[in-house]
């Protein structure tokens, strides 16, 4: 079927931009033109982001593709945050001004 058709771009093209990485309907547009011309179709370009697992940040996308651990799941504990680095506060002396 087609989602838009001033560019005669088809569902398929569009579920497999999302597959390749595109999480919005710009990104999309960029690599089959889809939504550029009258927008029409953004509308149904954005319910094909939302009903295939299009996510705000593609590293949880590239995470799954790589076989890492997904960092929202809750049965894989994360490591404890490094611990901060202490502050040293700076003395700033008229020798340092000149340099």
């Amino acid at each position: 079927m087609y989602v838009c058709m001033c560019h005669a771009v088809t569902e398929d093209q569009v579920k497999k931009a999302i597959d390749g990485g595109a999480n919005t309907p710009r990104q999309i547009a960029k690599g089959c033109r889809a939504g550029t011309d009258c927008g029409s179709c953004v509308r149904r370009i954005q319910a094909l982001l939302g009903e295939h697992g299009a996510r705000p940040c593609p590293t949880a996308r590239l995470a799954a593709k790589l076989g890492l651990a997904d960092p929202e799941d809750p049965a894989v504990p994360s490591a404890p945050a490094p611990e901060a680095a202490p502050v040293v506060p700076l003395r700033v002396t008229r020798a340092n001004r000149a340099a």
